[in-house]
């Protein structure tokens, strides 16, 4: 008989293949252009060694990005506090407590979706941001959401994705 994470594994491996990277921005940041501009100019990388969820992660233009495989983002305000380049800065508020991205669940994957019992998203959501309708179909509630990405490293077949939003400065 074959184990639990054996069973959940089999609605894991599909995905994998099929996964494309999407640039999410860490959190306090104002403009995608900043990002491309002044990260790469960067040389100690500060936001990236300063997370304490260790999600921040350095691409290979010098951008950071964020990774939710492990962990998700806490706004705790490091990598803004340690940004030596003001890319990343608490004054820019309209980014500091929501991500620049929208979740959702894909029903194919979910196992509540598919009429097993599973709240592994729902858990880790400080916001109540992911709601059941009944016990087998969640939802993620974005006026809620802010992004952190703790859902996404927890459930146990990655039927949590995202899509990146285009940080770009509002003109006065």
């Amino acid at each position: 008989m074959a184990s639990r994470r054996d069973f959940l594994t089999a609605f894991k491996k599909p995905l994998e293949t099929e996964h494309k990277e999407v640039v999410l921005r860490p959190p306090y940041g104002l403009d995608e252009s900043l990002f491309l501009s002044e990260c790469s100019k960067c040389e100690s990388k500060a936001c990236s060694t300063h997370c304490e969820e260790g999600i921040i992660v350095i691409r290979a233009d010098g951008t950071p990005t964020l990774n939710f495989t492990k962990s998700g983002c806490t706004f705790c305000e490091e990598c803004a506090k340690v940004c030596p380049m003001g890319v990343l800065k608490l004054e820019n508020s309209e980014y500091s407590d929501k991500l620049n991205a929208s979740f959702f669940i894909t029903t194919e994957s979910c196992m509540a979706h598919n009429k097993t019992i599973c709240f592994s998203c729902k858990e880790p959501c400080i916001d109540d941001a992911i709601l059941f309708n009944g016990m087998f179909s969640p939802v993620i509630d974005m006026d809620r959401c802010t992004g952190c990405g703790f859902c996404i490293s927890r459930c146990p077949t990655n039927a949590i994705e995202f899509s990146a939003v285009l940080i770009k400065k509002q003109e006065d």
